[in-house]
């Protein structure tokens, strides 16, 4: 069977208009994950977005969530636990704000510094 020139096209304009071909995503992928060196605390880190706890955080772990897209606000916050010394106490209430795309893929750290942690933009490879 011989393919002229016009049914290649045909075909290929066909696979471009598939649903399936430019199925946008309507979210979005922020992952946020503790490295043991970065925060020197043994205690638990909970993750609120919007003011809700959505995830804790142990050493060397981290966490996905799936979001739609839009504005951000992310916070984090030592929780008490069974870990002696792991009361929170007064702590400052820094809120970092992110902005997420459809099909957007947002990789952060949680680093300390003198105002308490924050989120810190990491590589996807690292």
């Amino acid at each position: 069977m011989r393919w002229s020139a016009f049914r290649i096209a045909g075909f290929a304009g066909l696979l471009a208009c598939a649903p399936w071909a430019h199925a946008d995503q309507d979210y979005g992928v922020l992952i946020i994950s503790r490295e043991r060196l970065e925060v020197s605390t043994s205690c638990e880190i909970g993750i609120y977005m919007q003011d809700q706890l959505v995830g804790r955080l142990y050493q060397e772990e981290s966490r996905s969530f799936n979001l739609p897209a839009g504005d951000l606000s992310v916070r984090l916050r030592v929780l008490p636990g069974q870990t002696p010394g792991c009361s929170p106490g007064i702590e400052a209430q820094n809120n970092t704000r992110l902005h997420i795309n459809a099909g957007d893929v947002l990789k952060y750290r949680i680093a300390s510094g003198p105002n308490g942690m924050y989120l810190k933009k990491a590589d996807l490879n690292y």
